[in-house]
């Protein structure tokens, strides 16, 4: 949904990670998107979703619930960066990269996996052709992870990233994509919904986006903060 969302705006989308779930499906993945204005409008995409659906895992063709949590950082670069990490803090795993690709990509550990030790962040790159290139991609993303965070902590509204957020769990979802038994999307946020459930699926968000960008910031009116009127 992001992939076809982004390549339909004219941004850039790679795939620099992917963890496949223990039974079936995907259990996190990583999206790298560039273009003009990217982050602005992503950002809007922050929280966690609710599906609705038949799972074609199932051999009894159940209705089940799943929740997928999205979360939006802005890319650093190590240059303009003040963070300094010590290697004792960086635990560096390699593996194989899974997926399409030569030979060098599938018989040789060029995936790299970096984990923060004193706050347990993770950043993983598995998308270029050599280790170099995917430890250097990977500590990027760890360097805006973590400057994310301390952001959050030098801030009283804790919502604006990773508060706002919420656990993964009934009642926290920003919105619902429900298939079964009606077909309707909903962004309990703003209240805008669509019954074209599969135009949403193939990319279709900019209703949501947008609806999210009008109403200012959520959040903010919630908390009785009035949005700056335009002109």
């Amino acid at each position: 949904m992001y992939q076809r969302w982004s390549e339909g705006r004219g941004w850039e989308v790679e795939l620099t990670d992917v963890l496949a779930g223990e039974g079936a499906g995907t259990k996190s993945a990583t999206l790298l998107i560039t273009g003009e204005n990217a982050y602005g409008f992503c950002k809007a995409e922050r929280g966690v979703h609710r599906l609705v659906r038949i799972s074609p895992f199932d051999a009894n063709k159940r209705r089940h619930t799943s929740f997928a949590s999205v979360d939006v950082i802005a890319e650093i670069a190590e240059t303009t960066s003040d963070i300094v990490l010590p290697p004792s803090e960086l635990r560096v795993d390699t593996y194989r990269s899974g997926g399409k690709g030569g030979q060098n990509v599938n018989k040789v550990e060029t995936a790299v996996r970096i984990t923060h030790i004193p706050t347990g962040i993770v950043a993983a790159s598995q998308s270029q052709r050599s280790q170099h290139q995917n430890r250097a991609t990977a500590m990027k993303m760890l360097l805006s992870k973590i400057y994310a965070q301390r952001q959050d902590a030098q801030k009283a509204e804790m919502e604006r990233f990773y508060g706002e957020k919420g656990s993964i769990s009934w009642g926290n979802q920003i919105r619902s994509y429900v298939f079964q038994p009606y077909r309707m999307v909903k962004d309990l946020r703003t209240g805008v919904e669509t019954s074209d459930v599969q135009r949403v699926m193939d990319g279709g968000l900019d209703l949501f986006v947008e609806g999210w960008l009008r109403a200012g910031c959520p959040a903010k009116r919630m908390q009785g903060v009035k949005d700056v009127e335009e002109e």
